[in-house]
């Protein structure tokens, strides 16, 4: 099998992680030092800190908390939320994030994808897409926590970041978040099959199967996972024994 990464996602707003449905009932679920350093302990391949009230806000209070984050853990961390300009993303590399997710700002300035990119490097720009699946079949892509439609093709946006040389897509379904009744297997397998980097599929996890099955159906390179995590419905380790057996049954050992 694939080296697929496990990355539990913590939702920030204001000094608290927390969790919701369709991104909205936002509630409190701890705090993102706390949280970090213990799936950091057991087991965690990355974090992912998305401030989601930034954009909406014009909020940066990301940098503190990455700053004392990554002092205690020593995997790659990635930050977003409310990123508009290349001091943003410079300031929350400074501040010990591997990685930088943006979202909003890259839908209404889609060039800023070419400056980000050749300044700090395609591995250090992620591909955030929060995607909704519309009446007639097709997804679209929207922004400011989902709050915003784009009028972008979710499908054809994701293909246009990795053509501009995106290094990551963090692709989030609206439909499926916080739902646990699985990922949008469809939306991901698509979104995986026509570009050449990894996706780290996000929103909708329930069960070990809804992890198991947006890997092999879904073709995703990495899963974020957050109420399952958040509630202590699953541990890292489990999910990872759980996919070391699947991988072992697959191929026959």
């Amino acid at each position: 099998m694939r080296n697929i990464r496990i990355i539990p996602r913590l939702d920030i707003k204001g000094p608290n992680v927390i969790k919701g449905v369709h991104l909205e009932c936002l509630r409190i679920v701890g705090n993102p030092e706390v949280l970090a350093t213990k799936y950091y302990s057991e087991g965690a391949d990355e974090i992912i800190y998305m401030d989601i009230v930034a954009s909406l806000y014009g909020r940066r209070n990301l940098i503190d908390i990455v700053e004392k984050v990554s002092e205690d853990i020593f995997i790659p961390l990635t930050a977003g939320g409310g990123v508009r300009s290349l001091e943003d993303i410079n300031n929350l590399l400074r501040a010990g994030a591997d990685k930088v997710a943006i979202n909003s700002w890259l839908i209404q300035n889609p060039d800023f994808v070419d400056t980000s990119v050749k300044l700090f490097g395609s591995q250090c720009i992620v591909g955030s897409i929060e995607a909704k699946r519309m009446p007639s079949g097709e997804w679209m892509a929207f922004y400011n926590n989902g709050r915003e439609f784009s009028g972008k093709d979710a499908i054809k946006w994701a293909k246009e970041l990795a053509g501009r040389g995106i290094g990551e897509l963090l692709v989030t379904s609206i439909d499926q978040e916080g739902t646990r009744r699985g990922y949008d297997y469809e939306l991901i397998a698509k979104i995986s099959s026509i570009v050449d980097i990894p996706v780290v599929a996000s929103g909708g996890a329930g069960t070990l199967q809804d992890i198991e099955d947006i890997i092999y159906k879904g073709k995703a390179d990495a899963v974020a996972i957050a109420s399952l995590f958040h509630y202590n419905d699953l541990k890292i380790g489990e999910v990872k024994k759980f996919l070391n057996r699947t991988a072992a049954s697959m191929s026959g050992v």
